[in-house]
């Protein structure tokens, strides 16, 4: 699974609202929402992402290794 905590860090340690992120990448608020809970966007939201704020990837997602118990029920 895709995690955007290390969004959500990038965002607070620049001082930057998931609001104004949303103006800076001309984005809708369902998309905001769906990064807020961990939702699948496209890459070029990564990408748009990226670089308005000038980072890498790995300041943006991360992937989580999913429990197996899903596999198994």
């Amino acid at each position: 699974m895709i995690s955007y905590a290390p969004l959500m860090s990038t965002l607070h340690q620049r001082k930057i609202s998931k609001t104004d992120l949303q103006k800076l990448i001309n984005v809708s608020s369902a998309t905001i929402a769906k990064i807020s809970k961990d939702e699948m966007v496209s890459l070029k939201v990564i990408d748009d992402v990226c670089s308005v704020l000038n980072c890498r990837i790995e300041d943006v997602i991360v992937h989580v290794k999913e429990d197996n118990k899903k596999a198994t029920e």
